[in-house]
């Protein structure tokens, strides 16, 4: 039987990303998205609700998404969800269900940093999705 385990987001970084490494060394970093939508309550009023995904990157996408990520980057993401478990110190068994990146890209402009190595724009001082290497 054919399975699929698929994630696309766009929406907007939540904090800076958290970057460590595991005992042998491989990199992982670690970030939130925020995704937006707005409905109309029953009295005709539009509400807007928001959404948050736990996203995790591995090796090189990881290293990429820590050094050009930044709270409030609008982002598209794609993976695929895995659920972790864990006993907690008062003996609850916990769950969380992170969004496993393969796929990290970038959709807006944002300022040039003093020393980045990334071309900038003509005259514009931002750098374009397009320079940033993923």
């Amino acid at each position: 039987m054919v399975s699929l385990n698929k994630v696309l987001i766009i929406g907007n970084v939540g904090g800076d990303p958290e970057m460590r490494f595991t005992p042998a060394g491989h990199p992982v970093t670690s970030f939130s998205v925020a995704t937006n939508r707005t409905i109309n309550t029953q009295q005709g009023e539009p509400k807007k609700e928001t959404e948050w995904f736990s996203v995790v990157a591995w090796e090189k996408l990881a290293e990429q998404c820590n050094q050009f990520l930044a709270k409030g980057r609008l982002v598209y993401i794609e993976g695929r969800l895995q659920t972790r478990t864990w006993d907690g110190q008062d003996g609850q068994k916990h769950y969380k269900t992170e969004v496993i990146a393969n796929r990290v890209m970038p959709l807006d402009k944002r300022p040039s940093v003093a020393g980045e190595s990334a071309t900038a724009t003509e005259g514009t001082g931002e750098i374009s999705p397009e320079d940033i290497p993923f």
